[in-house]
């Protein structure tokens, strides 16, 4: 029960930088919209990323009957919209999570990983769901050469 308690108070806490909506896309008559959030890095100044997700309507969800199901696509796309500074970040291989968005009320979170690649010198950003019953293998990555 304990960490039943904990994965919940996880998935609610805000996690990363503050997305600002962009763009927003109708898809069909039901109202099923792709959403697009731009955000900063909160840690390498000088990097903005974009991520685009769908959203489903409540129309949708009612004559489907899956209330609280989100598809996990989703794409992520970042550029150097100034000079490229970078702060105190994570350099480990499983790198650090800048930007999360819940997809459902507790199982399902649209995350951005930041991770370091030292060899080429280069910030790889990855868009993922992050469930909290089964993994997705549906991702996205955009990548930042360093100077």
């Amino acid at each position: 029960m304990k960490s039943h308690l904990l994965a919940l108070a996880i998935s609610l806490a805000p996690m990363g930088a503050v997305a600002e909506e962009v763009g927003r896309v109708g898809v069909d008559w039901v109202g099923n919209d792709i959403i697009i959030d731009a955000f900063p890095d909160p840690k390498v100044q000088g990097v903005t990323c974009h991520v685009a997700y769908f959203d489903r309507s409540v129309i949708d969800r009612l004559s489907n009957g899956n209330w609280f199901e989100d598809p996990s696509y989703s794409a992520v796309d970042c550029t150097q919209t100034g000079p490229i500074s970078v702060g105190d970040i994570d350099r480990g291989d499983d790198g650090e999570t800048v930007f999360s968005e819940r997809q459902s009320l507790v199982l399902k979170s649209l995350k951005v990983t930041r991770i370091y690649d030292a060899k080429n010198d280069a910030l790889i950003y990855l868009a993922h769901a992050s469930e909290l019953t089964q993994g997705s293998g549906k991702m996205s990555i955009s990548v930042i050469p360093l100077p």
